[in-house]
């Protein structure tokens, strides 16, 4: 992988730094896969794909209305006034958008280095936007493995959220084309016991997992209960 910068900036320089990726001014063959740093942002792509996270594509799910109908936040409903919830698979982070919208202070881990530099790179795009600043205010990256992270953890968060990547779902004819590139680089759970006792050891009122609507559950541990959608489903184990 290569950092392609058409103008040579400060920034793509820096980031070339921080990742130890080579930085390039002529751009990649297309079958190789390479960050893109522009004026735009930074966006991964490979074979014509681009992959950029923007939080603005969102705005009409975080319209109330349409916000309370999302599975996610009809299974994450608190009577907390200050819910804090731990995204320990953040992704691109757009699961940890809908949270912080609903009014939670979502603390996001996420273990790819290059992945957290396009969500960082998403979430400081939006909080040039009016309707999203305060929004992306109550959401913290944390780029490191979440297993490890939640074990030093010293406070009980209202909830967590896994949504680990396993092999069936990248066979799904659902998975969009942008997010093939993203499987490029975060590896299906191998250790999902030890994924779900970390957030089990942290005793939060509640753990969501994210699952294919047909998928097995997570370790292998029956939920309290689940709410499906037409494509995934959420297992929800209450702990108190």
């Amino acid at each position: 992988m290569v950092i392609y910068a058409p103008k040579n900036s400060e920034a793509a320089y820096g980031l070339s730094e921080k990742l130890g990726i080579e930085l390039v001014s002529i751009k990649p063959d297309d079958d190789m896969l390479y960050l893109k740093s522009d004026d735009t942002g930074l966006s991964l792509n490979q074979g014509g794909l681009e992959l950029r996270g923007d939080f603005s594509k969102l705005l009409p799910r975080l319209k109330k209305n349409n916000l309370d109908r999302e599975f996610l936040i009809k299974a994450s409903k608190t009577k907390n006034k200050n819910p804090v919830a731990i995204d320990a698979t953040a992704g691109m982070g757009e699961d940890s958008l809908l949270l912080a919208s609903a009014g939670y202070r979502v603390i996001m881990y996420e273990y790819d280095a290059v992945i957290a530099e396009l969500l960082k790179d998403a979430m400081r795009r939006a909080r040039e936007i009016d309707e999203l600043s305060e929004i992306v205010g109550r959401m913290e990256l944390i780029n490191a493995d979440s297993i490890q992270g939640m074990k030093m953890l010293d406070f009980t968060p209202d909830l967590i959220l896994l949504d680990p990547m396993f092999p069936e779902r990248q066979k799904s004819a659902l998975v969009k084309k942008k997010f093939q590139l993203l499987q490029k680089l975060e590896m299906p759970c191998t250790n999902q016991d030890e994924l779900l006792s970390a957030a089990i050891s942290l005793k939060p009122h509640k753990i969501l997992i994210k699952r294919p609507l047909k998928g097995e559950y997570l370790a292998g541990k029956k939920p309290s209960y689940s709410i499906r959608g037409k494509a995934v489903r959420y297992d929800c184990i209450v702990i108190s």
